[in-house]
């Protein structure tokens, strides 16, 4: 619940203040045209890299294999085209991290670093 608080509230509010400063540093059309760019590139990055991973996943399942890390792409990726698609610098700066593969890698180790310790307390439970 606490980071809901974080995610609602906090971050659209800074989003807002930066697009703010923008608008007053470099006028209010260029601001939107970034705004829009950011937007474009980022379902085309997004479709990309999705289109890429879903690939990777066929292949491992069709080879017999697990696509565990494919599959984390897939999250990143889903949530970086998501954040690319919400309009504010600090929403696409996020996504563009979530969206490219050199900086995907410490995320993905931070989201495994997470279930982990979630299974380990015993929040997650798995069922064989």
């Amino acid at each position: 619940m606490r980071y809901l608080f974080l995610l609602i509230i906090v971050i659209p509010a800074m989003d807002i203040g930066v697009l703010l400063f923008s608008g007053k540093a470099i006028g209010v059309w260029p601001t939107i045209a970034l705004i829009l760019l950011t937007g474009i590139i980022g379902a085309y990055l997004a479709k990309k890299e999705g289109l890429q991973t879903i690939r990777r996943v066929q292949e491992q399942l069709s080879s017999g294999q697990i696509p565990g890390e494919a599959l984390l792409d897939g999250i990143c990726i889903l949530i970086g085209g998501t954040l690319l698609l919400t309009p504010g610098f600090i929403t696409d700066v996020t996504g563009f991290l979530f969206l490219f593969p050199p900086t995907r890698k410490p995320i993905k180790f931070l989201i495994l670093k997470a279930w982990r310790r979630r299974i380990n307390k015993g929040n997650i439970k798995i069922i064989k």
